[in-house]
C-alpha cells in the first residue's frame, strides 16, 4: 500500500489501483526532472483537494492524476525545465465559465505556441453549460474540463496571470504580470448570454497573443 492509501484507508479497490496507476505514469513522465517524494506529494494533495467536494468518488483518481501533472509541470518550469514557451494563466471565482473560456480559446489560437492554465478562489463542482455550449459554436470542446484551484507554483510559473472578479481573492506575487479583465460571469445566464461574453474574451485573447508575439492560428 503506497502512502497515499495509507491516508486515505477508506478508498474502495478500484480507487486504490487508479491512483497506483496514476502515480506510476507521473513517475514516468517526470523521472529525472522531479523527485518521487515530491510526485507523490502533489498527486497526494491533488486527490484532496478534490475529494472535499466532489460528488462523483470515482472521477477522483482521474482528478489529481490531471491536476497533480499539471501543478508538477509548474514546478518544474519554477525549477528551470522551461521550453520558453509563454504561459497564462486564468483566474475566476468558479473557475466554471470566463476563466474556462478563456483559456479554452488561447489554447485553440496558440496551438502549442504557447500554454494555458486557469484556475478558481472558490472552485465550482461543473463547467457551466451554457460556455460549454457557447464554446462548442465555436468548434472549441472544453466539457472535459473541471473547475480547479490555483496553488502558488501554478502561479509563479505563469509569464502572464489573467484576473476575472475574483478581486482580493486572487494571488499576488510580487514581479508577476497581471492584467484584470473586467467581464461579466456568464453563471446562470443562457447561452444568448454567454456569446457576447465568449467573444469578448476571444478579442481580448487574440490581443493577448498579439501582446506575446505568438500569432493566432485560427
Amino acid at each position: 500500500m503506497t502512502d497515499l492509501e495509507h491516508q486515505h484507508h477508506d478508498l474502495s479497490i478500484d480507487q486504490q489501483l487508479a491512483l497506483r496507476t496514476a502515480a506510476a505514469r507521473l513517475h514516468g513522465e517526470f523521472d529525472g526532472v522531479l523527485g518521487s517524494e515530491t510526485i507523490e506529494q502533489f498527486l497526494r494533495s491533488s486527490y484532496d483537494q478534490f475529494a472535499s467536494r466532489s460528488t462523483i468518488p470515482n472521477f477522483l483518481p482521474l482528478l489529481a492524476e490531471r491536476f497533480a501533472r499539471q501543478r508538477l509541470h509548474a514546478l518544474a518550469r519554477i525549477e528551470g525545465d522551461h521550453d520558453g514557451k509563454p504561459t497564462v494563466l486564468f483566474l475566476c471565482v468558479h473557475n466554471a465559465g470566463r476563466s474556462q473560456m478563456a483559456m479554452g480559446l488561447f489554447q485553440h489560437l496558440a496551438g502549442d505556441q504557447a500554454l494555458a492554465w486557469s484556475g478558481g478562489s472558490e472552485p465550482g463542482h461543473t463547467i457551466n453549460p451554457s460556455a460549454i455550449e457557447a464554446m462548442h459554436e465555436r468548434g472549441i470542446d472544453i466539457v472535459t474540463e473541471f473547475p480547479k484551484p490555483w496553488t502558488d507554483e501554478i502561479v509563479r510559473a505563469a509569464d502572464v496571470v489573467i484576473t476575472m472578479g475574483c478581486g482580493d481573492a486572487c494571488p499576488i506575487f510580487p514581479g508577476k504580470r497581471y492584467l484584470n479583465w473586467e467581464l461579466e460571469d456568464p453563471a446562470g445566464k443562457s447561452v444568448d448570454d454567454v456569446r457576447p461574453v465568449r467573444d469578448e474574451i476571444e478579442r481580448r485573447v487574440r490581443g493577448l497573443l498579439d501582446e506575446l508575439g505568438v500569432p493566432a492560428l485560427a
